[in-house]
């Protein structure tokens, strides 16, 4: 990882591969989200709007806390520095991924809104990012898009895009993972000499 980085980045960052490769979600849609939401450790902004706040680096809304109270989540949990806002990110998306209805987009979406006019501002948006991220972390680390026939085990297919299905059902057996980190100790990032 580029050392230049401010470190609240090379948080996000670090956080959210390792978050996205133990959830098995595309990392460069948890690393859209987390630039999407854009907050930081201890932060709480206030939502005029209905009186909520959204807390800490992944800005979770409190309304959302309030139903993972009942797992022992509360506000300073995610509003903390470290990388458990990103592993319940992970999780979170991963349940959108996985059980709601609509394309990859959408389903991501969800993470902000299932309204549809604020998600597709919000859909539209991750897209873009995502497409940012995807390009970052094929330049920085050896990739491969499951996605792609015979891609298991190959390297070098981090440029690759791919359509994402206009609908797909909700199942528990579906898994649409469009570009995967590979993570192992022998692994080095692009350009390491190691």
């Amino acid at each position: 990882m580029p050392i230049d980085l401010p470190p609240y980045m090379q948080e996000r960052i670090a956080c959210s591969i390792a978050a996205a490769a133990k959830y098995e979600i595309p990392a460069n849609v948890l690393l859209a989200v987390a630039e999407k939401e854009n907050g930081r450790a201890g932060q709480w902004v206030r939502n005029s709007s209905n009186g909520s706040d959204d807390v800490g680096p992944l800005q979770f809304n409190t309304n959302y806390l309030r139903e993972l109270a009942q797992y022992g989540i509360t506000p300073s949990h995610v509003a903390a520095a470290g990388c458990y806002p990103f592993d319940l990110a992970a999780w979170r998306l991963r349940k959108h991924i996985r059980y709601d209805t609509g394309d990859l987009w959408t389903r991501a979406a969800n993470y902000h809104s299932r309204t549809p006019q604020f998600n597709q501002v919000y859909r539209a948006d991750l897209m873009v990012r995502a497409a940012k991220w995807a390009d970052w972390l094929g330049k920085h680390y050896q990739t491969h898009d499951l996605a792609l026939a015979g891609a298991a085990g190959q390297a070098g297919t981090a440029g690759a895009t791919l359509p994402a299905p206009a609908s797909t059902p909700a199942s528990p057996s579906v898994k649409y993972v469009l570009r995967r980190l590979i993570v192992s100790a022998s692994a080095a990032p692009a350009g390491d000499t190691r």
